[in-house]
């Protein structure tokens, strides 16, 4: 009996594959236009399907047999056999159509009417103006070869056939060090480079070798055995190989053995992480995660002319390693960020520039300001993070104040983006606990809201206003009058310009909470005065700007500068304001005016005068 299930239509069966260019050339193809006659049998029994790369060498003639056109050094060609990828390269139809149905060494003869050759309406290929396309011709094909290729440039200049996997995943790329067996013959067979009795030393991206050799070797893995095909404008003169003349394609023959992976961890050359020996596990997946524990050994040299070693864990530290937490900030930054890319077990180099070493960091009595560090690192071992599997509520709620009393920390300590994370940690795992009763329901969302507040204060540090509103605004969804997250949320207003809103904070603010008012009038306070400063800029910037007979150019400001001295001698609180403003940040003062949007200049914020210099954490 037939179920609802067999009544179904197989709509995967009705899915049909998009019609390709090739598919609808070759419905062109009428009965006669393309014959074929086997002139020598090839071997094997399996033929080239779309992405293999052929090779083949081609002869065409007239139906006299008067040779048009060759690639036999005996008919006038260079020797070179053809390359091309089925369903990827430009090809006349007849040999689209007929090589899939060669084998590797078969000769043939294809007669083909000039509609499936170069006489082929819009046809793909171009050809000489005195080449016979309206004429009926013979094609003979000798495939050489098939195999399967990577393509690597999208004009197929540099194509890659594997010979023998490599190990691993981790490819060399730009400045990785490289150690290789390298040979290359041109496409006519021409020795162009004989394999040396030691293995080739090259720098990735430095030109020292050609660009798509280089392109190929950024894609193989260690003990790699490839052919890399290049041809054009990917034949570059390097140290390796000179300009050789007549040559248009190169055929490398390359085994991969060794690469070091060197790494410009920002990008500008400042901060190198040199591999010096291999670690365990496969890179990036076994590195230590964001607040794993580590050990490690190090000895720091200055970069000096003596490398003058500074500190040595094996010396120094009673022979124990370092062991830190890293997301801390408990060790300089270029360090961790080195560390962070190490497998347990790896030895690596590491130069660093000043701001990144000791500059920003508490720095050793050995170690002068601006001294460009070297670090030699061995990564032992790290345990990964624990999570809070098995926890009950009371055990999470412990390590939730652990990580929150760090953040708190490192916000103290002015390391905002890292305090940030902290905070931004537990909301992450917060998604996965649930409360148990009413008490823990209250004291998880107590918690909750705290941290969020805490992102904003440091959203706010780093001047990000919008982002610190969007943080307030996670608690003000769920509780419109939760007084902490008004207060925040206004200061970022007032942070960035829009005193409108910071204003209806603060009022609301007094309104749910009476205790909060002398806080909230300080700080309306505060914004009175600033959006009085934001105003008085601009009526300055643009006084007299329009005063001069027609005809006359005022120029903006001049009021300002006029009258800057006496302004100054009549608001002595002002300058007490200015006096204060060091730990003030740079923002945009943006007002609601519409006569003035967009015009205001940049002003500081100027929260000193009334304790507002600081943003609290919870």
């Amino acid at each position: 009996m037939a179920t609802d299930e067999d009544r179904l239509p197989d709509y995967k069966s009705q899915k049909k594959k998009p019609t390709s260019d090739e598919d609808k050339r070759k419905k062109k193809i009428v009965p006669g236009s393309l014959m074929k006659a086997v002139i020598r049998p090839g071997g094997g029994e399996v033929t080239p399907a779309d992405g293999d790369q052929v090779i083949y060498h081609c002869t065409i003639r007239t139906l006299d047999g008067v040779v048009v056109q060759s690639t036999r050094r005996e008919f006038g060609g260079n020797g070179a056999p053809i390359r091309h990828v089925l369903g990827k390269s430009k090809m006349i139809l007849g040999l689209l159509e007929g090589i899939p149905t060669m084998l590797t060494d078969e000769v043939a003869m294809f007669k083909m009417k000039p509609e499936m050759h170069y006489g082929e309406e819009d046809c793909p290929v171009s050809v000489d103006d005195r080449f016979p396309k309206d004429s009926e011709l013979h094609f003979e094909i000798e495939l050489i070869d098939f195999s399967k290729v990577k393509v690597i440039s999208e004009d197929l200049g540099v194509l890659k056939k594997v010979i023998e996997e490599g190990q691993g995943w981790e490819t060399p790329r730009e400045p990785y060090e490289v150690k290789a067996w390298i040979s290359a013959r041109s496409g006519e067979g021409k020795m162009v480079l004989s394999r040396a009795k030691q293995p080739v030393h090259f720098t990735l991206g430095k030109s020292e070798i050609p660009k798509g050799l280089e392109m190929g070797i950024g894609t193989m893995s260690r003990g790699e055995k490839a052919v890399i095909y290049v041809t054009g404008q990917h034949i570059t003169e390097t140290p390796l190989i000179s300009a050789v003349e007549g040559v248009e394609e190169i055929y490398f023959e390359v085994e991969l053995v060794h690469f070091v992976q060197v790494r410009d961890v920002l990008g500008d050359g400042r901060l190198i992480k040199r591999r010096i020996r291999d670690g365990r596990g496969e890179f990036p997946m076994d590195c230590p995660l964001h607040d794993s524990l580590l050990r490690v050994h190090y000895k720091g040299m200055l970069l000096n002319g003596a490398k003058t070693v500074f500190y040595d864990t094996k010396v120094d530290n009673h022979g124990q390693p370092l062991e830190f937490s890293s997301g801390e900030g408990l060790v300089p930054e270029g360090f961790e960020m080195c560390v962070r890319l190490m497998l347990p077990g790896e030895l690596a180099v590491v130069t660093c520039p000043p701001e990144y070493a000791y500059d920003k960091f508490q720095r050793p009595a050995n170690v002068p300001e601006g001294a460009h560090i070297q670090w030699e690192i061995e990564l032992l071992e790290f345990e990964m993070p624990k999570d809070w599997t098995g926890f009950n509520f009371r055990q999470i709620m412990e390590d939730v104040e652990k990580i929150k009393g760090t953040g708190n920390r490192l916000f103290k300590e002015g390391k905002y983006q890292l305090a940030k994370a902290k905070y931004e940690k537990v909301l992450r795992e917060f998604k996965h606990v649930n409360p148990q009763d009413d008490d823990e329901g209250k004291e998880f969302s107590d918690t909750r809201n705290l941290l969020h507040l805490n992102v904003a204060a440091c959203f706010l540090k780093m001047g990000d206003c919008r982002k610190s509103i969007e943080e307030c605004n996670k608690v003000l969804d769920a509780n419109p009058i939760h007084v902490k997250a008004l207060y925040r949320r206004g200061m970022a207003y007032m942070t960035a310009g829009d005193f409108e809103e910071a204003r209806n904070d603060l009022n609301k603010m007094m309104s749910i909470d009476k205790s909060s008012e002398p806080t909230a009038k300080a700080a309306l306070l505060k914004l009175k005065r600033e959006e009085q400063e934001v105003h008085r800029r601009a009526r300055n910037q643009y006084k007299g700007l329009f005063d001069k007979n027609p005809g006359e150019i005022s120029e903006a400001g001049v009021g300002e500068r006029e009258e800057s001295a006496t302004e100054n001698n009549n608001d002595e609180h002002h300058q007490d304001l200015v006096n204060n403003e060091q730990d003030m940040q740079q923002v945009a003062a943006r007002t609601r005016l519409s006569f003035m949007s967009g015009l205001l200049p940049k002003v500081k914020r100027l929260f000193a005068a009334v304790g507002l210099n600081r943003c609290t954490i919870l």
